[in-house]
């Protein structure tokens, strides 16, 4: 059995996007992202890999089995991206301004329930789902430099 990598290139039916508003500071966007996309990997086991493994054996935890595309956006276009995700029903993870000011999951979740979801001051959205559907929530946004 040829266990070898292909060469081949391979495609992915689904697509990671996290979209981040463009006025972040960079520690900012790093915390962000980072929160965001661990709510993925927790609800949705489909998106995480298989574990790694060095050439002598250390294992180490499983990723994302593919790439996170990620996107900067005005806060216009966060919140219609936002929109998007809710009218498509696709699986999401918000970050609110609020949360820069908590210090805790608790807390986090106590801010985010305390605004109607049209009032949230979203910095930063991370959404999985069918590609083109995903393209659709991110147009308008832009690749992060």
């Amino acid at each position: 059995m040829d266990t070898a990598p292909s060469s081949e290139p391979i495609r992915f039916d689904t697509k990671i996007a996290v979209l981040l508003r463009a006025d972040l500071e960079q520690w900012q966007r790093l915390n962000v992202t980072s929160f965001l996309v661990s709510g993925l990997g927790t609800q949705l086991p489909e998106v995480i890999g298989e574990p790694y493994e060095d050439a002598d054996g250390v294992p180490c935890l499983p990723m994302f089995r593919q790439p996170v595309m990620v996107f900067e956006a005005t806060k216009e276009t966060l919140a219609t991206a936002h929109a998007r995700t809710l009218s498509r029903a696709l699986p999401r993870a918000v970050f609110t301004s609020d949360l820069f000011a908590t210090g805790n999951d608790r807390d986090n979740r106590a801010a985010v329930r305390a605004v109607p979801t049209a009032d949230l001051d979203l910095v930063g959205l991370a959404v999985y789902g069918p590609r083109n559907a995903v393209d659709k929530v991110v147009k308008g946004a832009r690749m992060h430099p």
